[in-house]
Formats: structure tokens, C-alpha cells, sequence
């Protein structure tokens, strides 16, 4: 039977697609504005709509404004500091390796969900997901390695850097789990989307200052790009919304490895957009990366 409790699973599906999207679009522009310019303009542009999301839904719910408590607060910036590298490394390596082959780099961050789960919020693993995590590691060394003898330690800096993105981004999850679950008194939507304010609101004024100090002409470019950066800033917060309302739901680890399905996702943008078709052993290790991940919400 259908139940509240039931709808990560739309919510995450949702989230993923709205990734997949928001991905391709700060690919495109980290030429023009650099790997860091790229990365602020899903926390720049992205900011001002969690703040209408917000609006909306204490009008729809009601709930009252909470003040962010002791317990949230390091939660909130274990999350976003974490999403802060782990964007600007994704970005990294998809400039290095292809887009489907990073994305599947990436999607080991659900198998790291599941260790950072176990260390920060006692989550227990058992010998079914211990299988689950090693058909899911073989299926991302299987994508990873090239023929070619010594050559394919060319391709060890995208993998390294897409490994270490995906860790970022599973202790990004873990954080910002454990921020919307100690928001007191309100209704699951009202403190995923709270979350997603301060979440925002910290990672904006972040790299902001950063780049105000480091790079002030990268700010002016950014500016200057604000209609593409302006779709890339919405399709940011319009998926960490259903990111962060799939996690009040169900523990991150569950919602990270049904994500899986931008795999698929980010298959059909590469083939279409980027002209980047897929190879037989590629297309091998994700349907590893798939079985493996699928039976880790299985058991």
C-alpha cells in the first residue's frame, strides 16, 4: 500500500533527473567561468529559489520558522562544506573522462553512503550489503581501467578525482540526513526545505567571498552569464529539494543508491547532447554498478 513514508522513492527519481540536467549545464559553463565559478552558480542562483520553496511551503503547511539549534548546526555544515569539494572534483573530472563514466565514478558515492551511515549514524551493515558493496566497487574498477598496459594509468587522475566527489558528496548526505531529522516541531517538508536554505546560504556565502577575493572577475562573468546560469541555479535547488525531502523520509543511504537511475539518465544526455556513446565494458561495470546498488536497498 501507498504511504508518505513511500514517496522518497518519486522524490529521489525526480531529484535525479533534475541532477542530470543541472550537471550538464555547469559542465558547459566551467570553460568560460573555471571549475570554482561554475560550481558557486548552483549555490549563487540557486539560493533565491530555496527562498521562494520556502515561502511556499510555510504557506501551504503552516509550520512555524524554527531557530537552527545546537544539533543542526554541525550537521548543516558537514553537509554543505562536503558538497562544496565534492562539485567542484565532480566538475573536475568530468572535464577529464566522459560524461557517463564520471557519472558512474560518482554513483559509488551510494556505496560510501552506506559506510559513512554506519560510522556517523550507526547504521548496520549487514553480509548482503557487504556482497552488494563489493559488486558495486568490481563494477566501478571494470568502468574505470583502460586497456593498454601502462597507458591506462593516463586515466588514474579522473578516477581518483571522481572517487574522492563521490565520498564528498556521501558525506554530504549523511550531513544533511542528519540536519533535517533534528529540525524540531515541523512537518518533513518544512525542515528538508529549511535545510535547503541554510544549506545554500552557507555554500553561497562561501565560495562567494572566495571568489571575491581570488577571482572578483569571475563573479563579473558569472553575472555577465545569468540566463544560463540562472536555469543551471534552478535545476540545483529544484533537485536538492527532492534530494533533501527523499532524506527526511528514509535513511540517505536507501536514497543515494535508488539514485542509480541518472546512470541511466546521464547515458541518454551524453549519447544526445555530448556525442559520447558507450562501450561494451563500460556498459558492463554500470550494470554491476546496478546490480550491486540494487541489492543494497534490497537486503
Amino acid at each position: 500500500m501507498f504511504t508518505i513514508a513511500s514517496l522518497w522513492i518519486p522524490f529521489t527519481i525526480t531529484a535525479a533527473l533534475g541532477q542530470v540536467a543541472r550537471n550538464a549545464m555547469q559542465r558547459s559553463l566551467t570553460g568560460p567561468l573555471g571549475t570554482w565559478g561554475a560550481t558557486n552558480i548552483r549555490f549563487l542562483f540557486g539560493f533565491p529559489f530555496s527562498l521562494v520553496f520556502f515561502a511556499l511551503v510555510i504557506a501551504f503547511t503552516g509550520d512555524h520558522v524554527p531557530w537552527p539549534t545546537a544539533a543542526f548546526l554541525p550537521w548543516l555544515l558537514l553537509g554543505a562544506l562536503s558538497q562544496i569539494v565534492a562539485t567542484g572534483l565532480m566538475l573536475l573530472a568530468m572535464n577529464d573522462s566522459s560524461f557517463v563514466v564520471t557519472t558512474a565514478y560518482l554513483k559509488t558515492e551510494a556505496i560510501q553512503t552506506a559506510i559513512f551511515g554506519f560510522i556517523f549514524l550507526g547504521d548496520h551493515l549487514t553480509l548482503w550489503k557487504v556482497i552488494a558493496i563489493v559488486i558495486a566497487t568490481v563494477g566501478v574498477i571494470i568502468t574505470a581501467l583502460r586497456p593498454g598496459g601502462a597507458s591506462r594509468f593516463a586515466d588514474l587522475k579522473p578516477t581518483v578525482t571522481g572517487l574522492v566527489a563521490a565520498a564528498g558528496f556521501a558525506l554530504s548526505a549523511v550531513g544533511y540526513r542528519g540536519a533535517i531529522i533534528v529540525v524540531p516541531g515541523v512537518s518533513f517538508v518544512t525542515a528538508a526545505t529549511y535545510t535547503l536554505v541554510f544549506g545554500l546560504f552557507v555554500q553561497t556565502l562561501i565560495l562567494t567571498v572566495y571568489l571575491l577575493l581570488r577571482a572578483p572577475d569571475v563573479l563579473k562573468k558569472i553575472f555577465g552569464m545569468w540566463k544560463p546560469s540562472m536555469f543551471a541555479g534552478f535545476m540545483g535547488a529544484f533537485a536538492s529539494q527532492f534530494w533533501f525531502l527523499a532524506f527526511a523520509l528514509t535513511a540517505a543511504a536507501n536514497v543515494r543508491t535508488l539514485a542509480l537511475v541518472e546512470v541511466l539518465f546521464a547515458q541518454a544526455v551524453s549519447y544526445y547532447s555530448f556525442k559520447q556513446p558507450l562501450s561494451v565494458r563500460e556498459l558492463g561495470g554500470i550494470v554491476l554498478i546496478l546490480i550491486g546498488v540494487a541489492l543494497l536497498v534490497a537486503v
